[in-house]
């Protein structure tokens, strides 16, 4: 039944891309549209569940992007072709004590009890996966694969038990933090505190890889990276990072550390967030008013849905006054293309960061997934490379880290 669907889908976006084209463009098109709906793709990185808390958010409804900011939703993931998705319980990292500990906690909670809330309303249209090859049974029953992620190890606290209790959650990866230092490491984004991983963050990996869980390594500091690796008896992924090579961002991972990456076996998944991708230019206007909603909601810590609602609209509000400057599908297959080179084939994949601020020209949304494909296809990549960097790459990860908590 999906195939089908899919195929027709891609018929019709066939037939209007290839209005204006030319010969060898048609064939490339059509081929990389036959690829894509072959493939098992599978975005490892969006902040959907920060709009599934909203309770007049209706996943299974087609959303305009551009009325609404969201990129994601059922209908679109089927349009794109997109065969699964790991949906972030993200947590902004507040005070380090224990009552906010404690809320952090029941936050996580919270959003893990939302996305099994929405999600299981609608069994024809998804269904909440758990295994690396889940993914395969609910491809072939046309609906799409949920897998659960925790963006932040804020969520632990100082409690290595509660790593165990979100994996019998359905949590299968750890984003270890995110913009400021927390008890497990130092950000990238932050000043030097643990000089890398913790005490603490020692014993996170060592219970990470004892219960088969990813290690993600997006967001932290190069040190701790560098911890990480080569404490990890299985391999780790970068959920949602690019190449800094080609965008200097401390976000994204130097050559010398996916080399390192590809040693351990792991894997990167190229992030299309724009100000990761390319350097754009800013408006100083634009930028004060940003801060100011910062300040305002307390840089997103500890909202409540209804402000959370609150921000996104002015947010969306600002970005119609001065709509940002994106980069394009291009600029992200030339992250594609250096990673690749860097780290070999094997290693490399794709997470959007959709519905966190990810989202280029040419790939918007979850629906214009197709796009990335068919610039793979033009630049020469055959379709068995294609197939491992939508999917098969990580799912190789995810079911070295299964096998090694059977041993």
């Amino acid at each position: 039944m999906k195939q089908a669907i899919k195929t027709i889908f891609l018929f019709f976006i066939t037939l209007g891309m290839l209005s204006s084209c030319k010969t060898v463009e048609e064939k490339q098109i059509a081929k990389a549209l036959r690829i894509h709906q072959k493939a098992i793709t599978i975005d490892s990185h969006t902040d959907t569940p920060m709009l599934l808390t909203q309770e007049d958010f209706d996943i299974s409804v087609r959303h305009n992007p551009y009325e609404t900011s969201t990129k994601v939703d059922f209908p679109r993931m089927k349009e794109g072709g997109l065969d699964g998705i790991f949906m972030a319980v993200f947590l902004g990292q507040g005070r380090r004590d224990s009552v906010s500990n404690a809320n952090a906690y029941s936050k996580a909670n919270q959003i893990f009890d939302s996305i099994y809330a929405k999600v299981g309303k609608l069994p024809e249209l998804a269904e909440i996966a758990y295994h690396s090859s889940d993914i395969y049974s609910i491809e072939k029953s046309d609906k799409r694969a949920v897998y659960i992620g925790i963006e932040n190890g804020y969520a632990l606290g100082k409690d290595l038990n509660a790593i165990e209790y979100f994996y019998k959650r359905g949590a299968r990866y750890i984003t270890l933090c995110h913009t400021k230092n927390n008890d497990i490491c130092d950000s990238s984004n932050d000043t030097l505190e643990h000089n890398g991983l913790s005490n603490f963050g020692k014993d996170v990996v060592q219970e990470m890889n004892r219960l088969g869980m990813m290690i993600d390594v997006s967001h932290i500091s190069d040190k701790a990276f560098y911890d990480v690796v080569a404490r990890s008896k299985t391999p780790v992924i970068a959920s949602h990072s690019s190449s800094r090579a080609i965008c200097n961002s401390q976000r994204n991972l130097t050559d010398d550390m996916l080399k390192k990456l590809a040693e351990n076996g792991g894997v990167a998944q190229v992030c299309i967030l724009s100000s990761y991708v390319k350097e754009t230019p800013t408006n100083p206007q634009a930028d004060s008013m940003r801060q100011s909603l910062r300040e305002k909601y307390n840089n997103y810590e500890n909202l409540t849905a209804e402000q959370q609602k609150e921000a996104g609209q002015a947010w969306r509000s600002i970005n119609k006054l001065f709509p940002p400057v994106l980069a394009t599908v291009q600029d992200v297959v030339d992250h594609i293309d250096h990673m690749v080179k860097i780290a070999g084939i094997d290693h490399v994949g794709i997470g959007t960061d959709f519905d966190g601020g990810g989202g280029v020209e040419g790939c918007f949304d979850s629906s214009e997934l197709p796009n990335i494909t068919i610039e793979l296809v033009r630049r020469g990549y055959s379709e068995e490379e294609i197939i491992k960097i939508w999917g098969g790459n990580f799912l190789r990860v995810f079911k070295e880290n299964e096998k090694f908590a059977k041993r």
